[in-house]
């Protein structure tokens, strides 16, 4: 796969700085060095550590990535919410998993789905990178990216907290506050291998929400996530004595057949397009009977 930029500066630099200035991270360069990928400047093959001029194309190449052959592949579809030549995002269903699991007999997930679709394609990167996830039950859009540039790019993103999502949520009971934010540091229960809980020693969490319909029993509130800890919008709202609909870990499975979870929208920035990608998801029809019932 062959990456292409213009470098505009006004002093000469090496070829190694002009490529991290434009994202490309060491292991990137790694594998370019030294597993059959090349560097070049304008028409020539070139070294880290030569020397680019202002007005000089540079070229990063990298080789394609084949499959990973541990991943079965499944022939189940799934809705794209976007797609270009380095991101896919889907708008999972409830009741698949993102990623497979070992105890089941039949793999299943996401990553399994998307091996299938990027096998049929016939996508020259086969390797089911993985940017974004979301519990079986959640609803809404999960990011792929297609190459392990992007993956980079999307990691570093992350790490740095400029991923956007947003979610829908239907809690129980009537919130008193248009607009919240909770910070509640979370870890693993010591009594289960899922199960998370508030707690001093946990990690730090952040969760802001607004209020978007509230009755006497339910409320419907949009949410942002500020970490992305396992279950964080989950463990938070049940720590605030307003768990979700639905969710029989952290709260009674009241109102739903699942967590009523769904994430709605989602934006990162994309330097193979050099703009935001920003991405919505209609509600399932699932969370929109539910809506109907207990908000009205």
């Amino acid at each position: 796969m062959e990456f292409k930029w213009h470098y505009l500066g006004e002093q000469p630099r090496r070829l190694r700085s002009v490529f991290r200035s434009f994202g490309v991270t060491n292991s990137l360069l790694k594998v370019a060095i030294f597993h059959g990928g090349q560097m070049r400047i304008n028409d020539r093959v070139a070294w880290a550590i030569d020397q680019v001029e202002p007005g000089d194309v540079v070229y990063l190449v990298v080789p394609n990535e084949p499959a990973n052959p541990t991943i079965t592949v499944s022939d189940q579809t799934f809705e794209i919410a976007y797609e270009d030549e380095d991101f896919l995002v889907i708008n999972k269903e409830a009741g698949v998993a993102t990623v497979p699991a070992h105890h089941v007999a039949v793999q299943d997930s996401l990553v399994n789905r998307v091996k299938g679709y990027y096998q049929r394609q016939n996508y020259p990167n086969q390797v089911t990178h993985v940017a974004t996830r979301l519990d079986k039950d959640t609803s809404g859009l999960v990011v792929f990216p297609k190459h392990r540039f992007a993956h980079a790019v999307l990691d570093r993103q992350l790490k740095a907290r400029q991923v956007k999502k947003e979610y829908l949520a239907m809690v129980q009971g009537r919130l008193t506050v248009s607009h919240g934010y909770i910070d509640a540091p979370i870890r693993r229960d010591p009594d289960s291998f899922v199960k998370r809980l508030v707690a001093p020693d946990g990690k730090a969490s952040a969760t802001e929400y607004w209020c978007e319909r509230v009755t006497d029993t339910t409320s419907l509130v949009r949410v942002r996530l500020h970490t992305g800890r396992t279950h964080q919008i989950r463990v938070h709202f049940s720590f605030l004595g307003h768990p979700l609909l639905g969710d029989d870990m952290y709260g009674t499975g009241f109102g739903m057949p699942r967590q009523a979870l769904h994430c709605q929208r989602v934006s990162f920035y994309s330097p193979f397009k050099q703009k935001v990608i920003s991405v919505a998801a209609p509600l399932p029809t699932d969370f929109q009977r539910a809506e109907d019932e207990w908000l009205n």
